[in-house]
């Protein structure tokens, strides 16, 4: 259930990213530290002794979500 909740959360940044290609940027605070967030998740799942799968998969949504957000921040 938490890996759900956390895929839907940083799959929620789409409505974001559609508000920036439309020419109403929102601030770029929120969706860095969800970036910064989402990689120390990814990595302490990545460099454990045995690979925490579930960690690793529900946060490279929010490392892709966070940059694609940051970059139509700054588009246009």
């Amino acid at each position: 259930m938490a890996v759900g909740t956390c895929f839907l959360m940083y799959v929620s940044y789409i409505q974001q990213i559609m508000a920036n290609l439309a020419g109403h940027p929102v601030s770029a605070i929120q969706p860095s530290v969800a970036m910064v967030n989402a990689t120390l998740w990814f990595s302490y799942g990545w460099f454990k002794p045995d690979k925490d799968w579930p960690i690793i998969i529900s946060n490279v949504p929010g490392i892709i979500f966070g940059l694609v957000t940051l970059i139509t921040i700054y588009y246009h």
